[in-house]
């Protein structure tokens, strides 16, 4: 293959809820590309992307797998991504190295959750969408309902290219409003005749090229001046207005296709061609705020947006060259830590399919073998460039399940297994928690974690449990308590002598620290001689005051309390959560000349702090998260429900584009598996987002549980 120039070059991502038709779609790309002389199908099991046994065991696109064809003397790089939301990854990696997006909508079913949160993706990268309705063949194929959810979901963006002849299982055709030809196709292999357009559709067509026309005059002076004066526009006029508002995000251009019988494909591929943008009209930003422009002639730099390892090849890293040549034999580095990486070989990639290259131009996708240290969201770049692309932002984590080897000889092996999987894919988080003492897997959902624990059993021979996670709360108290204790200890020898008198109450944020309390009815003044202010690395603070007068206790003691105080508030006194947000006094104390010690402070300051804690109204701190959930509006009374059931505070509801929309807190206790239930209730359609948002006391029958249970737990030990 001949390395194509950047203005020769187009990077595509194909996006859609599943079943969209995405796989199928990039088989006749790579059917017209030359790539593949027979169109494969997913049910047969034999596309040159859904390619792994996991994908068509579940005959669905799991991984995001770049492509290629050689159209139009143009390099077509596709990326043919996952529709469901469990695998969102793919299609945000892609996002990073494609310049436009094919956004494909079923036309059986219209607009979908799946379709609106590609879209909303898109529109955070910055990637403009061609839309794409596809299945036009399909027995509920409905072209008016399509267009109707199109304009719900995205106002007057979309703007009609095509519109079919004939939808539903006699589909064989359309009518192009920009050539202003009907193509008609004889067979399933894309052989088509170019024809006039019959007298029935003319006045439809002539109507939409008119606003066609008029939308294209708006994105460029000169032609809206020419539109004005004429009243017309060329075809490359047209062309050009509707590039530059898609290039903005203002314009959706809508095709019609049946992927499956290759109705549509090359008029799609050549529009995206002559239409929408090279590589060179989008520069890259970099860490540091600058725009880098993809062109040859600068140095060289690349992004690796993508890692996987693959049999007989190893750890593949799968790339785009962001500006300059790159060259087999290259070397190149990368600049957040100065590691040298030579590039041995370079391949051009239909999925399984590499076909090795000497150079890529920038702008163009690749991929190479060998690298030692660079893994997924890495620059590599010519040295002493200093360039380092922005990273790139994956979705928090929707779904938590604490992991254990079935066979505990196979843990160690279990969590390096972890590990490769997560650097392959950033969307999947492993982490041992000290404070759980347990590993945590977190993925976009249930689905994404059991692949997850599908390629332990299938590539490593491990069985993996899953277990439910438990729950990071934390302890704190809601009033003020005094307490004293006295630690002795004598046998033979240096004795142990220590003894601690303080006073803890609340931080409650707006409220200032004071040194007046009242306690048993009887008012009590500290002389604060000094305050020390921790901020605890699990969330919250400790403010430790020092109130000894008169030399009860030595300045020197006084860490060894702190430090008893810290050592209990990392194992709460009642249930062992972290505790915190508390104000500690220490007002008095005894010690002896001989027996005092480090240690004997320590105990001393623990137990005291311990008991104090106790009588300070203690409660326990859960964790809460904002939650937002879309949803089809027939599903809306069921969302509401289940969400109701999960202790939830429902904090406003509307609408998005023609879904419902559902705000609310909820304990993270309550969201163990939501991802399955809300799909299970919905039939799959709607989505959500969750994100931290801060600790709130539990309820008192739910302390009394946890209470109960940590006691039980406790007598077990």
């Amino acid at each position: 293959m001949r390395a194509y120039s950047t203005q020769n070059i187009r990077n595509v991502v194909l996006l859609g809820s599943t079943k969209s038709g995405k796989t199928t779609l990039s088989e006749a790309m790579l059917f017209e590309g030359k790539v593949i002389d027979r169109r494969g199908s997913v049910e047969a099991k034999n596309t040159v992307s859904d390619s792994s046994e996991i994908e068509q065991l579940n005959q669905r696109s799991i991984y995001a797998t770049p492509l290629y064809a050689e159209f139009m003397d143009t390099k077509f790089n596709i990326i043919d991504t996952p529709g469901a939301d469990d695998f969102v990854g793919g299609a945000v990696s892609a996002f990073k190295v494609c310049d436009t997006g094919i956004l494909l909508v079923n036309a059986q079913q219209g607009v979908e959750v799946g379709t609106e949160i590609f879209a909303r993706y898109a529109e955070k990268y910055n990637v403009p969408l061609i839309l794409a309705v596809n299945q036009l063949d399909g027995e509920k194929a409905s072209w008016d309902n399509t267009l109707e959810t199109l304009k719900e979901a995205f106002g007057n963006k979309p703007v009609i290219i095509q519109y079919p002849v004939n939808p539903g299982p006699g589909f064989d055709g359309f009518i192009d409003v920009l050539k202003m030809k009907y193509y008609h196709f004889k067979d399933e292999n894309g052989t088509r005749e170019d024809l006039e357009i019959p007298e029935q559709y003319k006045d439809e067509a002539e109507e939409l090229r008119s606003a066609l026309i008029e939308r294209a005059a708006e994105y460029d002076d000169t032609l809206m001046e020419k539109f004005f004066d004429a009243g017309v526009l060329s075809e490359d006029e047209i062309r050009k207005g509707i590039g530059l508002g898609l290039r903005s995000g203002d314009v959706m251009p809508v095709f019609c296709l049946s992927a499956k019988k290759d109705i549509g494909v090359k008029r799609l591929m050549e529009f995206t061609i002559r239409t929408a943008p090279s590589p060179a009209a989008r520069p890259a930003r970099t860490l540091d705020g600058r725009e880098i422009e993809c062109k040859q002639d600068a140095p060289t730099s690349l992004f690796i947006y993508k890692t996987a390892v693959e049999q007989h090849l190893g750890e593949v890293a799968y790339f785009k060259v962001m500006s300059g040549e790159l060259t087999e034999g290259q070397d190149l580095e990368n600049p957040d830590t100065g590691d040298k990486e030579r590039i041995t070989t370079i391949y051009a990639v239909a999925g399984r399919k590499k076909e090795k290259v000497t150079d890529l131009y920038a702008g163009d996708i690749g991929c190479t073998v060998k690298l030692r240290n660079a893994k997924t969201d890495v620059t590599l770049t010519q040295p002493g460039t200093e360039i380092a692309y922005e990273h790139i932002v994956f979705p928090a984590s929707k779904f938590r399940t604490a992991v254990k080897a079935a066979d505990q000889k196979d843990e160690e092996k279990m969590s390096e297994a972890l590990n490769k999987i997560a650097a392959e894919d950033p969307t999947i988080v492993v982490e041992y928690s000290k404070e759980l003492k347990q590993t945590i897997l977190k993925g976009q959902g249930e689905q994404h974690v059991n692949i997850v624990r599908w390629r332990l059993k299938n590539e490593n021979k491990i069985d993996m449990e899953l277990l439910p996670p438990k729950i990071s709360y934390r302890e704190t108290i809601t009033k003020v308590a005094t307490a004293s204790y006295r630690h002795k200890k004598q046998s033979g020898g240096a004795g142990q002598f220590g003894e601690v008198h303080l006073l803890v109450c609340p931080i409650v944020e707006g409220v200032e620290a004071t040194n007046r309390f009242r306690i048993d009815g009887k008012e009590m003044v500290l002389n604060i001689k000094n305050k020390e202010s921790y901020d605890l690395e699990w969330g919250g603070k400790l403010e430790f005051y020092n109130c000894i007068v008169g030399g009860a206790i030595d300045a020197r003691f006084m860490p060894a309390i702190l430090k008893g105080i810290m050592d209990k508030m990392s194992e709460g006194p009642l249930t062992g959560s972290l505790a915190r947000d508390i104000r500690v006094y220490v007002y008095d104390g005894k010690m002896h000349p001989v027996d005092s010690n480090e240690i004997s402070f320590v105990l001393a300051a623990r137990n005291a702090f311990k008991e104090a804690f106790r009588n300070a109204g203690p409660k326990i701190m859960e964790p809460i998260y904002n939650l937002e959930v879309m949803t089809p509006s027939e599903y809306m009374g069921a969302c509401m429900s289940d969400l109701q059931n999960r202790r939830a505070l429902i904090e406003g509801m509307g609408s998005d584009h023609g879904f419902d929309v559902i705000k609310a807190r909820v304990p993270l206790a309550e969201l163990y598996k939501y991802s399955t239930s809300l799909s299970s209730l919905t039939s799959g359609s709607a989505t959500f987002t969750m994100q931290f948002a801060d600790y709130q006391p539990v309820p008192g029958d739910v302390q009394e549980k946890l209470l109960k249970a940590y006691m039980e737990q406790d007598k077990d030990e």
